[in-house]
């Protein structure tokens, strides 16, 4: 390990590598074999598992999750609350040539606050995953998914919806929906879900 501007009360593993210059926030956890290059910021009581990359530039909120074996490249934004699921895939250009150099060719990914990506999902670059969207192991992403949605397959597919607590929406005749665990409202209008205050 190398010094990084980390937070005394986080912890980092001795077989971890975080480049000098690294900012990461208070309580977060670095597990085996993970890389932080030394320009990105990890938000407070994140959780990287083992074998984790995190690339230049990169942006990481707080109370994220990332499991074993994920990558995150250069021009992935990851909000609050976030779950990345073992060995799920970003990609940050499009037309990737070993022979061509591309650094300057790469397409913004957000990743909005409370997503949940499934294990061996892959998000083609370019995309934003709304708001406590929920993406199915092995899905592909290729397109912009709304906020409370649920994906799946290959490609992507819209197949329902999911509050923030994580349980399904039914929603009636009358576009509301209550979350059955936690008792908030949602409605559903021109094909878009919104939390009610």
């Amino acid at each position: 390990m190398t010094e990084s501007n980390a937070n005394p009360t986080a912890f980092i593993h001795p077989s971890a590598i975080v480049d000098e210059g690294a900012i990461i926030g208070e309580g977060t956890k670095i597990w085996h074999f993970t890389h932080v290059m030394s320009t990105a910021k990890l938000g407070n009581h994140c959780n990287l598992g083992q074998n984790v990359f995190v690339g230049s530039n990169v942006t990481i909120g707080s109370g994220v999750k990332i499991q074993n074996n994920v990558s995150i490249y250069s021009g992935v934004e990851i909000e609050d609350d976030c779950f990345l699921g073992p060995s799920m895939v970003f990609t940050n250009v499009t037309n990737p040539r070993s022979h061509v150099e591309r650094k300057d060719e790469y397409k913004l990914t957000k990743v909005r606050k409370g997503c949940s990506i499934g294990a061996n999902a892959t998000i083609l670059c370019g995309v934003t995953l709304g708001e406590y969207s929920f993406v199915g192991a092995g899905t592909v992403v290729t397109k912009d998914v709304s906020d409370y949605a649920v994906v799946a397959g290959n490609p992507a597919k819209h197949i329902g919806w999911m509050s923030t607590f994580g349980e399904k929406l039914h929603f009636d005749e009358n576009g509301e929906a209550i979350c059955e665990s936690s008792g908030d409202k949602y409605r559903l209008e021109h094909n878009q879900v919104s939390k009610l205050k």
